[in-house]
């Protein structure tokens, strides 16, 4: 958005000597590792419009970043289900400081409200809202208010609950697969996705060795079930895949060389490295991926007296050829 004079209303550079490193970090040593906070707006999309937010085109916005892997699934199912002229999107700035996310002039301005920091979309939600600021963020241009924050949920409702406006042949959440695609989605989120922020907040050598263990086991788990079957459950790309794949891009880059959690990196297994060439093959993985941004986990909370593996930053050639299509039935 842009003032009256048609200049862009963006936020002030990064300064981390005045603001300090963003505070609302989930992980306290003291309390003996990782706690991620709580997503308090849970509102729902709905079909039919039960939960008070219709499916609706142009009515809703996604805030994301490029950064963050809870807000680059949402860009991802957006793309999928082919709902870019229905539901619109804007990034956030790359960096923060303790004023927490904020739209700045890589990125862009915020199209919407005009707002120079994230956290003024929570406080039009919630006056003197005082809890962590998040993204992904699906704001209601309809109420000027968040319908969510929880990352969980946002995914599911872009990919079920407009049909009448996407691609009705993409079906990341099939009712005969929910079960299984939940129980699945439950394992990759414990050991894997907030697996490699577990490794980071060890608070003990022992601690460290079975949370980096979890995380291992839980690579080699999938990269066996990769090993017959294309995507995680089949031909099709489910919600598994997109949650899977947002953590796996940034392994090699962000969370094995700040966590130190393995001697090998994605591209030291068989089935997971080539599985996820496949999947960024795809616009909706590609064009929503800048391997740029994902240069740290976040504020450095590595207890010292936890005695880590040495890992180095790895950039892979995601462009690699791979022939994982044999694998369709």
């Amino acid at each position: 958005m842009t003032t009256p004079t048609g200049t862009p209303v963006y936020a002030d550079p990064v300064d981390l000597d005045k603001h300090g490193v963003y505070g609302a970090t989930a992980l306290k040593v003291e309390n003996g590792g990782w706690n991620r906070p709580r997503y308090p707006f849970q509102g729902r999309i709905t079909a039919d419009g039960s939960s008070g937010y219709p499916a609706e085109p142009g009515r809703y916005h996604l805030y994301v970043s490029h950064r963050c892997p809870w807000a680059h699934r949402a860009a991802i199912v957006r793309i999928l289900k082919g709902l870019q002229d229905v539901v619109s999107l804007s990034y956030v700035d790359d960096e923060r400081d303790g004023r927490g996310w904020a739209f700045r002039e890589k990125r862009g301005a915020d199209p919407v409200n005009g707002f120079r920091f994230l956290r003024e979309a929570y406080e039009a939600t919630e006056p003197r809202y005082g809890g962590h600021v998040s993204v992904p963020v699906l704001w209601d241009r309809v109420t000027g208010r968040i319908v969510s924050n929880n990352f969980f949920d946002i995914t599911i409702d872009l990919g079920t609950q407009f049909e009448k406006f996407g691609d009705p042949d993409v079906r990341l959440y099939p009712v005969e697969l929910r079960d299984e695609i939940d129980e699945l989605n439950e394992y990759i989120y414990v050991n894997f996705n907030d697996g490699n922020y577990r490794v980071a907040g060890a608070a003990s050598d022992e601690d460290y060795a079975v949370l980096r263990a979890r995380v291992i086991s839980a690579l080699d788990r999938l990269d066996e079930r990769l090993a017959s079957r294309r995507f995680l459950f089949g031909d099709s790309i489910t919600e598994s895949d997109v949650r899977l794949w947002v953590t796996l891009a940034r392994f090699d880059l962000t969370y094995n060389p700040f966590a130190k959690i393995s001697e090998r990196r994605l591209v030291d297994f068989p089935n997971l490295w080539p599985y996820a060439r496949d999947l960024y093959r795809l616009p909706a993985f590609r064009e929503t991926t800048d391997f740029s941004a994902f240069t740290h986990l976040g504020p450095p909370f590595l207890d010292p007296a936890v005695t880590r593996i040495e890992v180095e930053p790895h950039r892979a050639d995601w462009d690699e050829p791979q022939d994982r299509h044999r694998l369709a039935a």
